[in-house]
């Protein structure tokens, strides 16, 4: 009698797990690319001329995964360019990880342990797939704009001496496929650590909850800073209009101006100045302060901000709360055999950790000049594109040099975190005796795993 025949259920192990890992890295490529597409739309990129809107969109993609644009041209002898960016828009990187993470979890669903040679592999086979998206950003992000000398008498002066100046912009590659790679494991590796629905090698799984509980609750203290940035955001266009710049820095940067906004809250400071009118999506209080460096290096912190605008001082005990908040979460997400000094010690590395992050994603520097002779010339397009891919309005055609920095004092930063964790990890762990905490395995003492939020 003949044997009946049978079907494969799907491709190979292999191919499907290449066409997994595929997935994971079209799904954020695509959030990434939606969300930067309509950020700068809104903020005019489609006027640029010579049709670099994708070389636009792709160095907007190479920035949010740390990489750096650079600037160059020319006239021959008489004219030049020097410029650099390096910020990442991170509306961009968080809608990408986000995406990416999610992708990567429910590939590996309804299971509460899995092989590390597996892990490693899809792991793997992400990366090498990446790297490759890597690359082709990287030969999309460059393009070529002719830029214009000024007005009609400009343009003729220019004319007659020959001088037709031209830039490029292109993501340096090194950076782009280095920091992009970097940036890929630490969103993998913060999926592991804040995800209940990501599983560990059994060797691994009793250590998830010295980890997972406070990881998580600090990254709902980070979506909490989004969320009231986003309220602020309705709240400016309800009262001073503007919403088309509004959703630029909503699309594009509001990460940088809401996780800053938690680190100074904390008393952390930041360095910086702003010289010139780069168009970017500064607040008052923030701009006056980086303004006023005479050269030198502004610092803002709760009192420079605070001589600016004293709802400042609001930030203080916003972070107050928010952390004692996420404490208190991340003491009833634990076991009850957690002694109070371990979940105060834990969630003071954890708030360490995020402080780290957080000053080293929101670090900006972007400087720029294009001279004829040494007088400074508009940058017509050009302009518009700085100000789109950093998250900002279109500048004024008629733009000079100018220069925005702004990073993190980290040495003062991290520590000062680590002290507010260890005070609000104990005060939230105090708070948390008298609830209810998840389940234990029987024999394990650890937390039962259980369906939830990716994080």
């Amino acid at each position: 009698m003949q044997q009946p025949t049978t079907r494969a259920a799907g491709p190979p192990g292999a191919v499907r797990g290449w066409l997994e890992a595929l997935a994971v890295v079209v799904a954020g490529l695509v959030a990434m690319a939606a969300v930067a597409a309509l950020g700068l739309w809104l903020a005019g990129a489609d006027d640029l001329p010579d049709g670099g809107v994708p070389a636009v969109l792709a160095a907007t993609l190479a920035l949010a995964v740390g990489g750096t644009v650079r600037l160059d041209g020319g006239a021959g002898d008489f004219a030049a360019v020097g410029a650099e960016i390096s910020a990442m828009p991170l509306s961009v990187s968080v809608a990408g990880a986000v995406t990416m993470a999610e992708v990567f979890l429910r590939q590996l669903r309804f299971r509460a342990v899995a092989g590390g040679g597996e892990l490693l592999g899809r792991i793997g086979r992400t990366v090498l797939l990446w790297l490759l998206a890597l690359v082709l950003i990287t030969l999309g992000a460059r393009h070529t704009f002719v830029v214009p000398l000024g007005d009609d008498l400009a343009q003729s002066i220019g004319g007659a001496l020959g001088l037709t100046p031209e830039v490029g912009f292109h993501a340096d590659g090194p950076t782009t496929v280095g920091v992009g790679l970097a940036w890929l494991l630490v969103v993998l590796a913060l999926t592991f650590a804040v995800s209940r629905r990501a599983p560990l090698p059994a060797a691994l799984v009793r250590h998830q909850l010295a980890v997972r509980p406070a990881a998580f609750a600090l990254w709902l203290v980070l979506l909490a800073y989004l969320a009231i940035g986003a309220v602020v955001g309705v709240l400016t266009v309800i009262v001073h209009g503007n919403a088309r710049q509004t959703l630029v820095v909503l699309l594009l940067a509001l990460p940088n101006l809401a996780w800053p906004a938690f680190g100074v809250g904390l008393g952390a400071e930041w360095h910086g100045r702003l010289i010139g009118a780069l168009g970017l999506p500064v607040p008052e209080p923030l701009s006056a302060v980086l303004r006023t460096s005479e050269g030198g290096q502004a610092t803002v912190d709760l009192g420079t901000l605070a001589e600016q605008d004293a709802r400042s001082w609001w930030l203080l005990p916003l972070a107050a709360v928010l952390l004692l908040a996420a404490a208190f979460l991340a003491a009833a997400r634990s076991p009850r055999t957690v002694r109070l000094w371990q979940h105060a010690v834990r969630f003071a590395l954890a708030a360490a950790v995020t402080m780290l992050l957080v000053g080293l994603w929101t670090r900006v520097d972007a400087d720029y000049g294009l001279s004829v002779l040494g007088v400074g010339l508009g940058l017509g397009g050009l302009g518009d594109l700085l100000g789109a891919v950093l998250g900002g309005t279109s500048p004024p055609a008629a733009l000079g040099s100018g220069s925005l920095t702004l990073s993190p004092v980290l040495w003062t930063a991290v520590p000062l975190a680590a002290g507010w964790g260890l005070v609000t990890g104990a005060l939230g762990a105090v708070l948390a005796t008298r609830v209810r905490h998840r389940g234990v395995v029987a024999g394990a003492g650890e937390e039962a795993p259980t369906g939830g939020p990716a994080g």
